[in-house]
């Protein structure tokens, strides 16, 4: 039997990735308190039907009884039930946004702050996490990119290549990207902006795009930011990196780096890498 743990922050999308499990044919159990972990694998396995993979979600919300996870985990091996542990995080600017939209007090917090509340729970959750065997970050997944994640996690080649790479556009002025772990500074190529039938157009236009990679230094660029982030991607995974998020920034976040961005996701796409790009600065 396939026995998948998800568990991780509250608000990262845990109920969206058991929706997709059940997609993938996982019997589901949702907020199933850890001392019951084994019983249920009980039923499963004395279920008439035949069940090949379960999926089941862990968190805070079993409050006491989450501190018994371990021991649930335990159990598991001990009736020779191989697991594996998802663990769903968030930056902590998007899980507050997300908790403002829903108009929902965080688990942790009913009647304070949701900072404290996330704060508090990411202290509980330390252990699980640096215990888990993937790692999934969904600030910036879309429910498709989310599946598409989570099809490539669950499905054949997982373990060998678990890392998908964001790549995101900024505007400086509007602030650096505070999660990037790469930032590369585009500034130096000539800007768009200052021609008038450049100026209302973004860098997903062919226009602009014909404008930005005309200049030399630009493709000597992206050829060095390639053969860098191809270097660098195989160690990150050996570090047991999920996402790698690069940061493509130029003054406003309009032309040039989102120009620079579609280009490097397009040639990494076709290298063979699973690539999310975002535009935090493009509208509409």
């Amino acid at each position: 039997m396939e026995f998948l743990v998800i568990t991780g922050m509250s608000g990262a999308g845990k109920s969206q990735a058991m929706k997709v499990a059940e997609d993938m044919n996982y019997y589901c159990m949702d907020n199933l308190p850890p001392a019951l972990l084994s019983k249920f694998a009980e039923l499963c396995q004395e279920s008439k039907k035949e069940i090949e993979k379960v999926a089941v979600v862990v968190d805070i919300r079993g409050g006491e009884f989450f501190s018994s996870l371990f021991t649930g985990l335990e159990e598991l091996s001990n009736m020779g039930i191989g697991f594996k542990i998802l663990f769903l995080d968030s930056a902590d600017e998007v899980l507050i946004k997300r908790y403002k939209e829903l108009r929902r007090p965080h688990p942790l917090a009913p009647d304070g702050s949701l900072i404290y509340g996330i704060t508090e729970e990411r202290e509980m959750l330390k252990e699980v996490k640096n215990n888990s065997n993937y790692i999934l970050d969904t600030s910036k997944l879309t429910l498709g990119m989310l599946r598409e994640e989570m099809a490539h996690i669950l499905g054949e080649g997982g373990e060998k290549r678990n890392i998908s790479v964001s790549i995101t556009s900024f505007g400086f002025k509007h602030g650096i990207l505070l999660d990037g772990d790469l930032i590369f500074d585009v500034r130096f190529i000539p800007n768009p902006y200052y021609i008038s039938e450049l100026k209302e157009h973004s860098g997903k236009t062919g226009d602009v795009k014909n404008y930005v990679f005309k200049w030399p230094q630009t493709n000597i660029f992206i050829t060095k930011v390639i053969d860098m982030l191809e270097y660098l991607i195989p160690y990150y995974v050996v570090e047991g990196k999920t996402q790698l998020v690069v940061g493509i920034g130029c003054t406003g976040g309009f032309h040039r780096s989102v120009a620079m961005s579609e280009r490097i996701a397009e040639i990494l796409k076709s290298n063979g890498h699973r690539v999310i790009i975002n535009h935090r600065d493009l509208k509409g």
